[in-house]
């Protein structure tokens, strides 16, 4: 009652050939083959870049990157401006503790 039934392995019947393949040819004749299809033109239109578009993709860039520098070095400035300020709260605090431990 308690015990699983276990399924048996079915055992194999002998050997299985893959059933034989034919492959007729292909015959092509040259008078009955059809024109191949023309490939219509993209109607998106092509990105000429003139000297003057270049210089003002080089302008751009260089905008970019001075204005992403100049707010990550403000971002620094002002994390180290506030472990700054913390440090000075600190000291602060610690010298009021240690001064009010000496009056008593």
């Amino acid at each position: 009652m308690f015990r699983p039934k276990l399924p048996t392995m079915p055992q194999p019947t002998g050997t299985v050939t893959p059933p034989a393949v034919v492959v007729e040819p292909t015959v092509i004749t040259p008078g009955t083959s059809t024109p191949p299809a023309t490939v219509p033109a993209p109607t998106r239109p092509t990105v000429q870049l003139t000297p003057g578009t270049a210089l003002a993709l080089v302008g751009g860039g260089t905008a970019v990157v001075l204005i992403v520098g100049a707010v990550l070095v403000s971002l620094l400035l002002a994390v180290a401006i506030t472990g700054a300020s913390v440090a000075v709260c600190a000291l602060v605090i610690r010298s009021l503790v240690n001064a009010d431990a000496k009056r008593r």
